[in-house]
């Protein structure tokens, strides 16, 4: 399956690491504001499965902004948000905080594992 991570801000790290162990395509995203709709559909075209990738809640975030283009478009492709989740979180280092909301490396690589059939 042909992989793309649109990741944006801090995660780029993690999703460059994940997008090599799966050979996937990894995609710095830059800005939410304005949104790289070129970018974004061009991976649609090219992938079958796109993974948003933000440190910030989904809804109303980054994947959200990406679901309402691919929708308004008309375009039918596979998309997994990962962000964090719409709750509180506890204290830490912004290490320990992304690896708790599975946002790290490892974290990625599990949920986009677990999508795969």
């Amino acid at each position: 399956m042909r992989i793309a991570l649109l990741a944006f801000g801090s995660v780029n790290s993690a999703a460059a690491e994940v997008a090599e162990k799966l050979n996937a395509t990894h995609i710095n995203m830059r800005s939410v504001k304005p949104l790289d709709r070129d970018a974004v559909l061009h991976a649609a075209d090219e992938h079958e499965l796109l993974v948003t990738l933000e440190e910030n809640v989904i809804a109303g975030g980054a994947g959200s902004a990406v679901n309402e283009l691919l929708n308004a478009e008309g375009v039918q492709v596979e998309v997994l948000n990962l962000g964090l989740p719409d709750a509180f979180v506890e204290h830490g280092t912004p290490a320990e905080l992304l690896r708790d909301c599975g946002l790290d490396a490892e974290g990625i690589e599990r949920a986009i594992r677990a999508r795969l059939p």
